[in-house]
Order: C-alpha cells, then structure tokens, then sequence
C-alpha cells in the first residue's frame, strides 16, 4: 500500500521507510518556531527543565509579531523575554521588529522553510507551510521547549483527506474561497486531526500566494495539516526565497514529496469550481459561509486587510486594483498591513501603497495586532469588519458584541468603497 505526502515525510523524519495512520512516531523537527505570544512560557519550560542549550541555534525561530510593535508596557516585556533568550542562545533566526514580518509570511518569503522540511510552531497557523509541501502543525509551547532541547517531538501519524477542486476559477476568486468552500462543506471540525491534501487542475494553476493561504486555514477544519504536493510552481518560489535565505541556513536542502497513486485516504471530495462565486464566512464561525451576493445588505465600519492569510503581494496587488481611482466610504475605516518588509517595501516601489493612501486607507507595518485583537485595529461594541483573516469567532477584533465577516481581498476592498459587503463586479 502506498503512502500519502504527509506520511512520506514523517516517515522520512523518524528513520522509517513506511508509516501508518494512528501510528506514534518520534520525529525530527527541521524549524521550530514561536513568537511573543507563546515564546515566553516554552523558554520558561525550557529553562525550568534545565536545559542550557537549544537543539540547534539554527534551527530556532522567534519572532515578535503579535503584539509587536509593543503596543503597552506588558507587551514589551514579552519582547524582551524573546529578545534576551535569542542573545543568551545566539539564536540565527530571531527576528527584530524593522526586520521582522507576520511569522507565517516571513518564513516561506526568507527560505527559511523549504519543500520537505518537518516544521513546529507555537501557533496554530503554522500549517500555512503545508503550501510549499512540507509537513508544519501548531503545537502547545511545552512541546516546542521539549523541541527546542532534544530536536524530536513526538506525533500521531494523521490520516489523510484528500480535496479535489477541477474547472477554472472566475476573476476575483482565488484561494480564500476555495479553502472557505470546504470549510463550508466539512465544518470546523470535519478533519479533525487530519491530514487535508490538496490537489486537482485547479490547485496546479494557483499561485503560492493562494496555495499559502489555503493551508493557513487548514486548521479551521481542524485538520492537523494541510499539504500540497510541490511542483514547477513551488520551485520557482523556492529558488527565489533561498536568495533571501539567512547565511547559516543556506546549505540546507530540499526534497519534493509525492503520493502515492494508492495511498490511503479516508475521504476523497471533489469539487466544480467554475461558477464559484466569491465567498465570505459570517460571524461567528469560518464554516458559516455564504456567497458574497447573498449579504450585500451587512453594513460595515471597518475593512482589514492584511494577516498570515491574506496580507502577501499578490493581495496588496488586487487590493490595488479594486481601489485604484476609487475612495473608502467616508464611514469605514480601511487597514491595510502588509505582512513582511519585503512585501511593504515591494508594495512602495510598485506603487500600491500610494493607491492605498490615496484611497483613504491606513497602511501600518507589519504586525498580527488587528486579527486578534490585540492593537492596530480593534473593534468596538457593535461594530462590525470585514476582514482577510481567519477567525471570526465571538470577540475575535475587539468587543464580544462586535461582528467579523471573512473574506478575500478584492470583496475586503470593494466592501471598504461601498461601506458595505460587495463584491468588486459592483465597482464597474
């Protein structure tokens, strides 16, 4: 029986040529990453156990995102914990605010993950990485201390679920709404523990930016990963963040890992997406979703565009487009952060970030604050947002009476001109 992505490279990180669904494994972690959220208490574990050094210094990634810059006294307290350990340790990859980025951006855009890698991260959105073809799942931070001492962590090996998408994408669609669908489809807890592969014509033709996304919200269904298998267009992207690769880590390979044409999944669902319309999730679940058609009556006071899910180049790219020539309604507020300097410096020299300002928006640098919660863009008690993220649950921006609508970059856009939920085919 032949195996899937996902067990073909754990089976690789624990010495085995063949592993099983159900089965526990001791794995070697490639990357372990936390940030100022959930750094703090793994070095606490790591420094109560005893533990005087890191696996590897390179191998360690902290990055203060969430609340960085520092946005009150508490906050730059947990910087600093970050910020003393990474010296103590003589950490390679930490990475300082000026040179930091949204943390799942950050770390494809720098090749810091590559296809292949076995990937750890004290944040449940680590499985964007699954995007490149690698394995990458949110842990607790006591899993990542235990990490960051030996390099191995334990796991049970998921078993898989495979997605299908077949026809073509309409304008204005992309991969936020095909993850969005099957959310819909499966619910929040349809993979639960899974692994969610996807694949299919459709997939093929998607950017990275769209296929970074989609494993993003993997965990929305509940999936321990999501994954999909690498090709032309993931060794296009690769080669170009290797250039920006720090120098410790520039030797370090890749490998591109398939299934098995008779691997094992426990369902296999396949879906026609040629008259996909663009979706958005209601509040307050990601699986409450409908198409944006359906809610041009859900007036908005704020569009948020940006976060791990939505704030790369491609989506400040079609932002610009909805917004060129056009102004935010006077009554909406319009956010927009791109997730990485990279990415914000690109964005100034295409020129998209002079159409965001002469559309009225306010454009930060990059920071997690807004999506949960935390600064930069909090919701008051009835507000209601639209937003590029990935949770709309009670309370998520702001007030626990306030309301979060998911969606894509082009409906966040258009609905910020509108003042309401829009689709961009009503700017014509």
């Amino acid at each position: 029986m032949g195996m899937t992505i996902t067990e073909k490279i754990l089976a690789a990180h624990c010495g085995k040529e063949l592993v099983e669904p159900g089965e526990l494994i001791n794995a070697n972690v490639d990357i372990i990453l936390a940030n100022d959220i959930t750094a703090p208490i793994a070095i606490k574990e790591f420094k109560k156990s005893g533990a005087k050094k890191v696996f590897d210094n390179n191998g360690v990634v902290l990055i203060p995102d969430h609340f960085a810059p520092n946005k009150d006294i508490a906050s730059a307290e947990q910087c600093k914990i970050l910020r003393d350990f990474a010296k103590e340790q003589k950490l390679n990859l930490y990475f300082e605010v000026g040179r930091m980025g949204i943390e799942h951006a950050l770390l494809p855009e720098q090749g810091i993950v590559l296809p292949g890698d076995l990937v750890v991260g004290a944040d449940s959105h680590t499985c964007t990485y699954g995007g490149l073809g690698a394995f990458s799942t949110g842990v607790g931070s006591t899993d990542v201390a235990a990490a960051m001492i030996t390099g191995e962590l334990w796991f049970r090996v998921p078993e898989s679920m495979k997605f299908i998408y077949r026809g073509h994408l309409k304008k204005w669609v992309g991969g936020k709404d095909l993850i969005l669908h099957v959310i819909g489809d499966i619910g929040v807890d349809g993979a639960l523990y899974m692994a969610m592969e996807f694949a299919g014509e459709v997939i093929d033709a998607l950017d990275m930016a769209g296929r970074l996304t989609m494993c993003n919200m993997a965990i929305e269904a509940g999936g321990k990963n999501g994954i999909i298998a690498p090709d032309k267009i993931t060794e296009e992207y690769v080669k170009q963040s290797i250039v920006f690769s720090p120098e410790s880590i520039k030797k370090k390979g890749y490998k591109f890992y398939q299934s098995d044409i008779d691997a094992r999944y426990t369902d296999i669902r396949e879906y026609d997406c040629t008259g996909l319309e663009p979706l958005v999730a209601c509040p307050p679940l990601p699986s409450n979703v409908k198409p944006v058609g359906k809610l041009s009556n859900i007036t908005i006071d704020q569009a948020f565009i940006g976060s791990c899910t939505n704030g790369r180049l491609e989506d400040l790219r079609i932002v610009a487009e909805v917004l060129r020539g056009r102004k935010v309604h006077p009554y909406v507020r319009l956010i927009v952060i791109p997730a990485t300097q990279r990415i914000y410096r690109q964005a100034i020299n295409e020129g998209l970030i002079e159409t965001f300002l002469d559309a009225d928006a306010a454009v930060s640098t990059p920071t997690c604050g807004p999506c949960l919660g935390g600064h930069m863009g909090i919701l008051a008690n009835g507000e209601r947002a639209i937003a590029t993220t990935n949770r709309n649950f009670v309370g998520r921006m702001g007030h626990p009476e306030s309301e979060v609508y998911l969606s894509n970059p082009a409906v966040a856009a258009a609905s910020a001109v509108l003042g309401r939920i829009a689709s961009p085919e009503e700017l014509r």
